[in-house]
């Protein structure tokens, strides 16, 4: 008979992390192993309503909170998410890798709690491309090529700075490590996981996508932050939509763009005659939260296009028939849900991974067209003509390999689905990694 299995969580700070991670913990509850997420209280409320519901279904989570000591590094009061550091350009990302850094503390008030855990494991969301390029910046199989000005500053920067100190901490944490949980499925990225495996020699299990465990619509919208717009109006919206018509833009948390970028995207939007759903971050400390639109844009658009100005139910969203097309800034995330809807994608990458993420949906899957981004820019999306989003968009949903692109991701949806079933790859993956852990703690 299996002992029962006591795992930590310990996500980053941040609704990129945590969301994804959320979902992690509901899969391995539900395999009878004993989930403790630790985190600290402003980041617990994000997903209290989802505990109590897998509560409700007989799934117990366990939430550990300790404290983040923001201001006494340097950090506003309440900085206890890295959505919530200043998002000007100015000084920014130093703040964040100050934030980052600090993940340190958790280690040993939670040791101290629990003798029996001797070592204390992040748990960071990446793909297996991703993963790879990262560890080994170096090619990967299938010739994937960056361009210099694609690779991540702090990769190729010979000054040792904060970011530098951080990422090699990450790296050395992660070659140090047992082995590395990914939210991906086999067949999704099959050459990377088998060249991290067999050619690296490095243990990884595929136990994705996570994000197909919250089956019901009330899983779907609460995710993360409280949504901007109304559940059933947003449903009511899309079903008054043609299957495959609509339009799905959206940036993520982190990504930032200046007004003149998108009053931009509004141009190229109204020139490309789509209907869309465009998720908009809040513009924080301006009076003129709308200045960035084209005067008269909402009129002219009404009936065809839906701004949603914060936090959007992405993954309800992107599950609807009518939506046919996705322009995402390929966090792997929100790559992931693109995958599992079986939508193809306009890749607008900005910083961390994005690149790569976004060459295994161009050149590896054949599901995403890109929209011209070619410069790694921390946090403020670099700039894109009209003309360069209207050609990108239309090719995406109407263009010649419109109806092929949307057939490889319908198929891929559907090999993500079975992925997850009892016997597919990722239910094989996470039973193997449940009673390997089983057996070494004994």
């Amino acid at each position: 008979m299996r002992r029962e299995i006591h795992m930590f969580f310990l996500p980053f700070l941040a609704h990129g992390h945590l969301i994804p991670v959320v979902d992690m913990v509901k899969m391995f509850a539900s395999r009878g192993v004993k989930p403790t997420i630790v985190t600290t209280p402003v980041n617990a409320l994000l997903f209290s309503n989802t505990i109590e519901r897998s509560k409700e279904s007989g799934i117990h989570i366990g939430v550990e909170l300790l404290n983040f000591p923001a201001v006494d590094v340097g950090l506003p009061e309440g900085c206890e998410n890295a959505d919530l550091t200043p998002t000007s350009e100015d000084g920014n990302w130093e703040m964040i890798t100050q934030f980052s850094r600090q993940h340190s503390c958790f280690n040993s008030p939670l040791k101290s709690c629990y003798k029996n855990v001797n070592q204390i494991v992040w748990w960071l969301i990446r793909s297996s491309i991703g993963l790879l390029m990262l560890q080994t910046n170096s090619g990967s199989p299938g010739d994937i090529k960056l361009t210099r000005n694609q690779v991540p500053d702090y990769v190729k920067q010979d000054a040792e700075t904060n970011s530098t100190k951080l990422l090699k901490a990450i790296k050395e944490a992660e070659l140090k490590s047992y082995g590395v949980v990914v939210n991906s499925f086999y067949e999704l990225e099959a050459t990377y996981a088998d060249y991290y495996r067999n050619v690296l020699g490095k243990k990884s299990w595929h136990v994705g996508p996570v994000s197909l465990c919250s089956g019901k619509n009330i899983d779907k919208v609460e995710r993360g932050n409280k949504s901007a717009i109304d559940e059933q109006e947003c449903l009511e919206w899309l079903e008054s939509k043609e299957p495959n018509s609509v339009l799905y833009i959206c940036f993520g948390s982190r990504t930032n763009f200046t007004s003149s970028q998108l009053k931009e995207i509004a141009m190229a939007l109204e020139a490309s005659e789509l209907q869309f759903i465009w998720v908009v971050r809040k513009q924080k400390n301006n009076e003129e939260e709308d200045d960035w639109l084209p005067e008269g844009f909402e009129k002219r658009m009404e009936g065809k296009g839906l701004i949603i100005r914060g936090w959007a139910p992405q993954v309800l969203i992107l599950d609807h028939e009518a939506v046919g097309g996705f322009v995402t800034h390929c966090g792997w995330n929100s790559t992931l849900e693109g995958v599992c809807a079986g939508v193809p994608m306009v890749t607008w990458p900005a910083f961390a991974e994005q690149f790569y993420n976004e060459k295994l949906l161009t050149q590896v899957l054949n599901i995403g067209v890109a929209v011209g981004a070619q410069k790694w820019v921390r946090l403020m999306g670099e700039f894109v003509e009209r003309e360069s989003i209207e050609k990108a968009v239309k090719e995406m949903m109407k263009g010649d390999k419109a109806e092929e692109m949307r057939n490889k991701a319908k198929a891929l949806a559907e090999a993500a689905k079975k992925a997850v079933e009892k016997g597919g790859s990722s239910y094989s993956d996470l039973d193997a990694l449940i009673e390997e852990i089983s057996l070494r703690s004994h």
